[in-house]
């Protein structure tokens, strides 16, 4: 990729959807905000393991609508403003809190105070128009009858105002995470920003030519399909030898393994049960579809990351929680992705299951990456097809 892009990114919690952009080449981080100081203090520090520099225009811990009016608005402006004259194009990235349309939370839509922040986030788009931006959300908003009509407004919003859009409902698995976990993903590249690398364009509005598929490595129902183990007995360090017919590297023992997640500085980060020990150790390895108290099984993918309310995910042959090392594991984390030991358990816990798993992040930057290549083709070929005219 020949042009340099920059990156805006809200509601970054501690970072893994920008961690997959800082990570591909071509990509800058500019500018993050989060407003809670805990997630934003793990992005940081976060950063400083994995030798990432800080973003060019700094961290912001202010509440996202300040951006839409006031000072911080024509702050925002004027730091875009030197973005567009350092780089080729500008992207806006992030995953607003997603409660009010999950499907298994509070499900109060745009009048809840999280969906209140989805419209904030569209409303930031309109205001700056970035060249592109990805939007990422529960499914709940996608497949809820309910919520459905707030996301197809905001798309119409979008296309009113110039943009051309593309979606679809990813699932982790399919990028090598070993974790099922479906969210929907809209993106939108400027009119104006496809007409100058000169796409051609219809009048649908819809990005047809954006390869959703490029970085996916199997589908969803394919990996599915496999003959992946169920329950089985638990034992404290009882040994399962690993099936035959799966895909190893998409269970949670080979992240287990590929992190480290017992040296891990992390290792000793998890709940100690109050009460309860004696259930811990009679709920069968695999037993995973209970609302609560889901055991994972060490050769089978994990269920969605979430570990809120009553989410509570244990470990496949102790009894006992999974640790924040085993949990970061699970969202495809680097093993030199380490949370600062003084952050509190719930704030560990909570940005973890909020984050995208990292490598389902980068399969999005590059599939964003590829499409960009894809145009700078296509202008060099006008170029090239103009020159040929001109002689």
């Amino acid at each position: 990729m020949d042009s340099r892009v920059g990156i805006f990114s809200f509601f970054a919690g501690a970072g893994f959807l920008d961690l997959g952009f800082e990570t591909v080449t071509g990509f800058n981080s500019l500018f993050v905000n989060e407003i809670h100081k805990p997630f934003m203090e793990i992005y940081k520090s976060s950063r400083t393991n994995l030798g990432i520099a800080p973003p060019t225009f700094g961290h912001s811990t202010d509440d996202v609508c300040s951006f839409l009016d006031g000072p911080n608005a024509e702050n925002l402006q004027n730091k875009i403003q030197q973005a567009r004259n350092l780089f080729d194009l500008v992207g806006f990235i992030g995953g607003p809190p997603c409660p009010d349309f999950s499907i298994g939370g509070k499900n109060k839509g745009i009048e809840g105070e999280n969906g209140k922040l989805s419209q904030a986030y569209i409303d930031l788009i309109l205001q700056n128009q970035p060249d592109f931006f990805l939007f990422e959300n529960v499914k709940g908003l996608y497949r809820t009858k309910k919520h459905r009509a707030f996301f197809d407004n905001i798309k119409a919003t979008l296309i009113k105002n110039n943009y051309h859009i593309t979606e679809r409902l990813i699932n982790s698995i399919e990028y090598g995470a070993p974790q099922d976990r479906e969210r929907i993903i809209l993106i939108g590249f400027r009119r104006d920003t496809l007409l100058n690398f000169g796409l051609p364009l219809n009048n649908s509005n819809e990005l047809t030519s954006f390869n959703w598929l490029s970085q996916v490595i199997d589908k969803s129902e394919d990996i599915f399909s496999k003959d992946w183990p169920t329950k089985e007995t638990f034992g404290p360090n009882l040994q399962r030898p690993r099936p035959e017919n799966i895909n190893e590297e998409l269970t949670v023992q080979y992240w287990f393994e590929k992190n480290d997640v017992t040296n891990h500085p992390n290792a000793q980060d998890y709940f100690q049960p109050r009460a309860g020990l004696i259930k811990f150790q009679t709920i069968e390895e695999g037993d995973d579809l209970k609302k609560s108290y889901k055991r994972l099984h060490r050769w089978r993918y994990s269920p969605t990351a979430a570990y809120g309310n009553n989410e509570v995910h244990l470990h496949p042959y102790e009894a006992r929680r999974i640790s924040a090392a085993e949990a970061l594991a699970i969202q495809s984390l680097p093993k030199e992705y380490i949370i600062p030991s003084h952050i509190s358990l719930s704030n560990m816990f909570k940005t973890i299951g909020n984050g995208v798993p990292y490598l389902a992040a980068k399969g999005l930057a590059n599939t964003i990456k590829i499409f960009i290549e894809s145009l700078e083709v296509l202008h060099k070929q006008n170029i090239q097809h103009e020159e040929v005219i001109g002689e």
